[in-house]
């Protein structure tokens, strides 16, 4: 497989890029010839994630735009691609309320971009009688189908779309523009919508990674509402698995659901952070955990309670959870302690020649 990677230099996408030229191989049973970075490097690309595989003669960065359809044609053409996965996004749900024009522009026209370059590419192999084993990887999320009570069932992938925020809004959109592009055009595509991810290179602005460092530092860790927001986790390794099955062995025009099979309120996630960094501390064992903790307005929209049913990518391709919450967050706390100089770089701006002010 000769694989381009949308969004690779950011956290799930550096984490499936490790994932693909370290275990994928033996995983799914087959040669992993190229991985092509292509990644625009905003704000939350980060090429540091990347930096142990930059000389893996397998594994190519090229810096651009997904709403570039000349630049990715290209790409495809050069690189004889025969699988896209396509991860590119504007992910932050508190930036699209502030900026909403950047997610459509990115989610949804991007991701039209992508798929008119892929689908002319598809054809054109076919046309030279190059195989049809080309195939495209949605990757999405679970906000796409709105809010659940504590009583409703968990998403399946037959639950109606629903989205609340514009970034959920812009990736329903995109969702909807794969499946036309299968029905109409018969491009082979596969979606995966999933739950709340974390674990390493993940950028601080999102609820774990921020907790950790606030709480190493002493500061008071800002929770929305009354923190009985619920979220399914599902830690990032065991999602890039989930991917890479998906692309490889999933039912053309069908979507996944990957989910961790861990819902936890978002209060009991921060005292669960604060537990494990402090574990990690010296001197923290009289620690108010109560008193860490400040309760701040709610923001709109706020989704009370995401859960994913994730019974199809398990009865069909063989994919479960490995790590629980416990043992995938251990294992995300430790790895923040081990990297301040990624942590620093990412705070000061210097990893991209700027400061963010984070």
């Amino acid at each position: 497989m000769r694989i381009l990677v949308t969004g690779a230099a950011g956290f799930i996408g550096s984490n499936l890029v490790h994932y693909l030229l370290n275990e994928a191989e033996e995983d799914l049973g087959v040669k992993i010839e190229r991985v092509v970075n292509f990644d625009k490097l905003t704000y939350a690309g980060n090429p540091q994630n990347l930096r142990d595989i930059e000389s893996d003669s397998r594994y190519r960065f090229v810096q651009g735009d997904i709403g570039d359809a000349a630049v990715i044609a290209s790409v495809l053409e050069e690189e004889q691609i025969t699988a896209v996965m396509h991860l590119a996004a504007e992910s932050h749900v508190d930036r699209s309320i502030e900026a909403p024009e950047e997610f459509i522009m990115t989610n949804f026209v991007g991701t039209f971009q992508l798929l008119h370059a892929a689908n002319a590419y598809h054809r054109k192999r076919i046309e030279q009688g190059l195989g049809d084993d080309f195939r495209f990887l949605h990757v999405s999320t679970d906000e796409v189908y709105g809010s659940l009570s504590m009583t409703d069932p968990a998403f399946s992938e037959t639950t109606p779309y629903a989205p609340n925020s514009p970034y959920s809004a812009s990736k329903a959109g995109s969702d909807h523009l794969v499946r036309s592009y299968f029905h109409t055009f018969n491009l082979p595509v596969v979606t995966t919508n999933c739950s709340n991810n974390y674990g390493p290179y993940q950028f601080p602005e999102k609820l774990i990674p921020l907790m950790i460092g606030k709480a190493r530092r002493g500061e008071k860790l800002p929770v929305y509402g009354d923190g009985s927001n619920v979220r399914d986790w599902l830690f990032v390794k065991d999602h890039c698995r989930g991917l890479a099955l998906a692309l490889v062995k999933g039912r053309l025009g069908e979507v996944y659901n990957i989910g961790g099979k861990c819902e936890m309120k978002n209060i009991d996630v921060v005292r669960a952070i604060i537990a494990a960094v402090n574990d990690l501390q010296p001197d923290s064992e009289d620690i108010d955990v109560d008193a860490m903790i400040e309760f701040v307005t709610d923001r709109p929209g706020h989704d009370h309670r995401y859960a994913i049913n994730c019974d199809k990518i398990e009865s069909e391709l063989g994919w479960q959870p490995q790590e629980s919450f416990a043992s995938g967050l251990q294992e995300t706390v430790k790895w923040y302690f081990d990297n301040d100089e990624w942590i620093d770089a990412v705070e000061q701006g210097t990893y991209q020649g700027q400061r963010l002010g984070l």
